[in-house]
């Protein structure tokens, strides 16, 4: 990263819908918005960081399947490229899916300025859980079959390790993306509102902090197609736990520039890292 650019990161957030004809109409807007405010700023290069499931959202877990792409091939991800190129960006797809197998893969993918795919993270931690809100039930692990990696990728907005929203609640993982060299990490979501209410910040929070690191959580909001409800409020968290920029529960999008001299000072200050006397280990190494 050369002194002279000025990285800019923005989050995403909307209601997404079940169509994806409808999810591709926002995007177009939002994508042109965003560029031409990025583009005013001066700021380049430009990281835009979608929401879990965009795609599709509220259609049922069942019928993701059947939209599932093979990779690098489909109709989302050449949207997504093309957007890359048009407006000279950077595109985390929150989480789409993917073909692997019998089930498909929540995939979260990196794709840069070129439209070229710059990294894959499959979401690891599934949603099964019983959660006392309009839909009751969930189990993720039915259609989806879990990753097996971790992903840190060197960007020109820093070192990126990639998670997506049940992850947040697994600790060891975001202290194994720490130990890979992560200076940031991203969180696309779709966390449910009497969860987001409950645990969204505390835990946003805690994760910064004992990695030292910006987590970058963009999430659904509002009442979907199948009436589930998500939470909102994406936010950019500082490695001290601080809020750096937030929205509420309305649609629209937030940006900013990580400070990695911040970053730095605060790990040589105070360096949790070499004080820390456990070995953290991914059962899949």
């Amino acid at each position: 990263m050369s002194d002279s650019s000025t990285p800019l990161i923005t989050l995403l957030q909307w209601t997404s819908r079940a169509d994806w004809g409808a999810n591709k109409a926002y995007l177009e807007q939002a994508f042109a918005e965003i560029a031409k405010s990025a583009n005013a700023r001066g700021n380049n290069p430009h990281l835009v960081i979608l929401p879990e499931a965009f795609p599709r959202f509220g259609a049922g877990e069942a019928v993701q399947g059947k939209y599932a792409e093979t990779i690098g091939h489909g109709p989302v991800q050449d949207f997504l490229m093309e957007c890359c190129q048009r407006y000279d960006i950077w595109i985390l797809a929150g989480t789409m899916p993917i073909r692997g197998g019998e089930r498909y893969c929540a995939a979260s993918l990196l794709f840069d300025a070129q439209g070229q795919l710059a990294a894959r993270y499959d979401k690891i931690h599934l949603f099964d859980a019983n959660v006392q809100d309009n839909t009751k039930t969930y189990r993720e692990s039915a259609f989806t079959q879990p990753g097996n990696k971790l992903v840190v990728v060197d960007t020109p907005f820093g070192k990126l390790g990639l998670a997506v929203c049940y992850d947040l609640r697994f600790p060891e993982m975001f202290r194994a993306l720490r130990t890979k060299g992560a200076q940031l990490i991203s969180l696309p979501s779709a966390f449910t509102k009497v969860t987001g209410e409950a645990h969204w910040l505390p835990l946003l929070q805690a994760r910064a902090i004992e990695n030292q690191v910006y987590m970058l959580a963009p999430n659904q909001t509002g009442t979907h197609d199948d009436g589930r409800e998500t939470w909102g409020h994406s936010m950019v968290v500082d490695p001290w736990g601080r809020v750096v920029t937030a929205l509420g529960s309305e649609p629209g999008f937030i940006s900013f520039t990580p400070n990695f001299n911040e970053l730095e000072e605060l790990r040589e200050r105070m360096p949790v890292q070499q004080h820390n006397q456990f070995e953290v280990r991914f059962l899949n190494d």
